[in-house]
């Protein structure tokens, strides 16, 4: 059984930065898609950031609109670790944010999941 933990969520002022962190316990493959969610309270959970395997060796990224050019999603395969670099933090960066695995893509709910990490950014 695969668990994820989340780590590295706090308060911050905007303009800020925060590094999360997702430790992956149990045995995921290189091949899996890595991924960061995030849910604002009163809001539907929304995509991040995704880390997919693009079959040569190499990973496909790609991140939400709002994100772009502030965001960074990475991964330590050795670690079972993937990674959300996050820069020039907004107020409405605000939210818990949550890490999945998964085969496919997106990851569905019977995918793994963790518990969430909350970020706070302050104006």
């Amino acid at each position: 059984q695969v668990q994820l933990v989340e780590s590295g969520g706090g308060l911050v002022q905007a303009g800020g930065s925060l590094r999360l962190s997702c430790a992956a316990s149990g045995r995921t493959f290189s091949t899996y898609a890595k991924g960061w969610f995030r849910q604002a309270p009163g809001k539907e959970r929304e995509f991040v950031a995704g880390s997919r395997w693009s079959g040569s060796r190499a990973y496909y990224l790609d991140y939400a609109d709002s994100v772009k050019g502030r965001f960074t999603i990475s991964r330590d395969n050795e670690k079972n670790t993937v990674y959300l670099q996050m820069n020039s933090l907004k107020p409405e960066d605000t939210a818990v944010y949550y890490c999945a695995s998964s085969r496919g893509w997106p990851p569905g709910e019977d995918d793994y999941w963790g518990q969430g990490t909350q970020v706070t950014v302050s104006s």
